[in-house]
């Protein structure tokens, strides 16, 4: 799939967002290697805690429906500076592959990719553990 086309998925899914104490609505799209699509938004809560970004919702649907070959995910959140996976989301990711590109955009013509091992050099993961 076109960069292109997954970062504008990830921009409609951006706006189901639910977000009403930060304002700031982020959007994602995952692609696997074998062509199937899954979308996330990011969900706030009053308590903050349990507010979850829309990089690993988009991951858990994934995840939850039989699928680990994932080869992308675009982000979209604010249209005036680059929204980037924040730490939590990119040891998250981690766990599915280093390999895997982040597109961060902030609209369909001003994005960058990076592979998550860029992201998140020294990363820990299944690797790390002993077996």
């Amino acid at each position: 799939m076109e960069d292109k086309l997954l970062i504008k998925i990830a921009m409609e899914a951006r706006e189901k967002s639910y977000s009403p104490y930060s304002k700031y609505k982020v959007g994602a799209a995952v692609y696997t290697k074998s062509g199937k699509v899954f979308t996330g938004c990011n969900i706030e809560s009053a308590s903050f805690t349990p507010t979850i970004c829309a990089e690993r919702v988009a991951f858990t649907k994934c995840i939850s429906e039989g699928y680990r070959d994932i080869d992308k995910i675009a982000v979209v959140g604010s249209e005036i500076k680059t929204s980037f996976p924040c730490g939590v989301c990119r040891q998250f990711m981690v766990e599915f592959g280093k390999d895997i590109k982040v597109i961060c955009a902030r609209n369909l013509d001003s994005y960058s990719v990076y592979t998550l091992e860029e992201l998140l050099p020294h990363s820990f993961g299944p690797e790390d553990l002993d077996k």
